[in-house]
């Protein structure tokens, strides 16, 4: 459940509090004679502090009970009107109302990407999924995260991602990828574990620090596990040893060069795509693509395929080239 802010919870109570006092003193004044209609009558001109009628001074127990009416109830009403006055000083509404703005656009969603954590690996990967302009959700417990997150345009949930109602707040029903980026690994173990027990068929993309933490997160339930320091290392021998390499790879992200990046493009049923061939498409004369790979539904990833590989639905095309030759291959063949 998405964390409410201390002010609404105090008006909540308030306003249960009112209710109950309204209700004991309806029944209250009914016992005392009264029909229904005037005993509520009585109710709301005492909370109301605008005087009352026919408290009759020979029946001290009316007016005892009224005075209690107006002690508990005026107190009450005073209390519910300090606490809204606190929230609009505060932007409480405003800030109630920008939550419902973003529950409801979350509920809107699909297919999309739950972020759980916004430190410095969720802040990078949210503004990668942004300029892909991917469908995603942030969820952070930090508020002061959430706000950086809100600052940016992002949906963002202010909640603990390990408990299941702040996923399913979420959208984990409808997502297509969780990624597990919360600050310590026996979080993103747990968290994982949660995701997996909610969605079987969901993909689950989890950090860890420690080597010992890969194992723990695969048998938790995870698709894949990103190890930043090993991944990093890694990278740095790749500089010193095979630094053109990686130049080609920095190249192929988009880091550097032109907003080259390699993309994966799923060719959905009815697309003009399938049944070609990629001499047919010709992506390299005619979009300034290259195929990598093409992945087929139950066969393995076919690297560098030829010019008479036959393109079927559902299959994974890997092409490198700009971002914007991409985005204009995308929109010509519905992709």
């Amino acid at each position: 459940m998405m964390t409410q802010s201390p002010a609404i919870k105090r008006l909540r109570m308030g306003l249960v509090t009112l209710a109950v006092f309204f209700l004991v003193g309806v029944v209250g004044y009914s016992c005392f004679g009264m029909s229904l209609l005037d005993a509520v009558y009585m109710v709301v001109v005492t909370f109301s502090t605008v005087g009352n009628r026919g408290i009759q001074a020979d029946n001290p127990s009316l007016a005892f009970f009224t005075i209690l009416m107006i002690v508990f109830g005026v107190s009450t009403t005073l209390y519910i009107v300090g606490v809204f006055v606190q929230m609009m000083v505060e932007g409480e509404i405003n800030r109630a109302i920008g939550q419902r703005r973003v529950t409801n656009e979350i509920e809107r969603l699909t297919d999309h990407v739950i972020v759980c954590g916004y430190g410095r690996t969720g802040e990078i990967l949210a503004g990668e999924l942004a300029q892909r302009k991917r469908p995603f959700v942030v969820v952070d417990k930090d508020p002061e995260r959430i706000n950086e997150a809100t600052a940016e345009g992002y949906l963002a949930l202010t909640d603990d991602a390990t408990e299941e109602q702040a996923l399913i707040d979420a959208g984990i029903h409808r997502a297509r990828t969780i990624v597990a980026s919360l600050p310590s690994d026996a979080e993103n173990v747990f968290l994982t574990l949660t995701a997996r027990n909610l969605r079987s068929d969901l993909q689950i993309i989890a950090r860890g620090e420690m080597q010992t933490t890969e194992k723990k997160l695969l048998q938790a339930g995870a698709d894949r596990v990103v190890m930043p320091a090993a991944t990093g290392a890694a990278r740095m021998a790749a500089m010193i040893t095979r630094p053109t390499t990686v130049e080609l790879i920095e190249l192929a992200i988009g880091r550097h060069v032109a907003e080259v990046e390699i993309d994966e493009l799923v060719i959905p049923p009815g697309s003009p795509l399938v049944g070609q061939t990629v001499r047919d498409v010709q992506p390299r004369a005619k979009h300034g693509l290259l195929v990598v790979a093409v992945k087929s539904t139950g066969k393995p990833l076919e690297f560098n395929p030829g010019a008479d590989t036959a393109l079927q639905a559902n299959d994974a095309v890997m092409v490198m080239g700009r971002l914007s030759d991409v985005e204009r291959f995308r929109k010509e063949y519905g992709l």
